[in-house]
């Protein structure tokens, strides 16, 4: 009988969330699911956190990506429970509005900690670690292309472009892709109400994205079919952008 292969997906913190939905998907994929989240990021955001865990996958971790040893304990905590990781999946995000002027330095740190060299160094691990088929190792890593307004957060994610971008060229021959996916605006529990109008009446599909929208992109991206696919940022919007 063939074993499950194994995915990390990062912020799985609450239910609503887009990485719960990934990984609910991978699971019914038929994947074998770690997840990590860090909950003191959702106590402090308007949001607040679920009373309880998501449980969308089959062994979940509790990482604080701002500290730079944290991707290494991760990926040693999901090896020693599951095996190797076959696919990464990149949902976590510090996501804190500020515009140009505004930004502290502590916010604009902590932005690139979380969502730039956090993400550089899981890709790093699970690059480092893979033992897959070639070509069946998969990097997916979700990003945007707001950043007025919300500067720390948009140039965090477009560092990590950068970056993806880099790891589809250097890992492809370790059989590795790697691509980004923007999903627009998705109603995961942040939008009030006159900004989800606005939006849905800006969106041609004439609606917000569902975390469901992305996990189907994601599916795609870590299975069979996806895999002559790298180096993309992939926009998956319903045409707003």
């Amino acid at each position: 009988m063939r074993s499950r292969p194994v995915a990390l997906v990062t912020g799985v913190g609450r239910r609503a969330g887009i990485g719960a939905a990934i990984a609910a998907r991978l699971v019914a994929d038929g994947w074998t699911v770690a997840c990590s989240y860090w909950g003191a990021y959702d106590d402090r955001m308007p949001w607040g956190a679920d009373e309880t865990r998501p449980g969308a996958g089959s062994f979940e971790v509790e990482a604080n990506l701002e500290d730079p040893a944290a991707p290494r304990v991760l990926f040693s905590s999901v090896v020693t429970q599951l095996g190797d990781v076959q696919a990464l999946v990149l949902a976590h995000c510090e996501s804190v509005d500020s515009g140009f002027l505004d930004t502290s330095l502590d916010s604009f740190d902590r932005h690139f900690a979380v969502n730039t060299r956090a993400s550089w160094l899981l890709m790093r691990e699970f690059a480092t670690r893979y033992r897959g088929a070639h070509g069946a190792g998969r990097i997916v890593a979700l990003t945007s292309d707001h950043v007025a307004g919300n500067v720390p957060y948009g140039a965090s994610k477009g560092a990590l472009d950068r970056l993806v971008i880099a790891a589809a060229r250097e890992l492809g021959p370790l059989g590795i892709t790697a691509n980004s996916v923007n999903p627009g605006p998705t109603d995961t529990g942040w939008l009030d109400d006159s900004l989800r109008a606005a939006l849905v009446d800006r969106t041609p599909l004439g609606r917000l994205g569902t975390p469901a929208d992305c996990a189907n992109l994601v599916s795609f991206l870590c299975g069979p079919d996806g895999g002559w696919l790298t180096g993309r940022v992939l926009t998956s919007d319903g045409g707003l952008s």
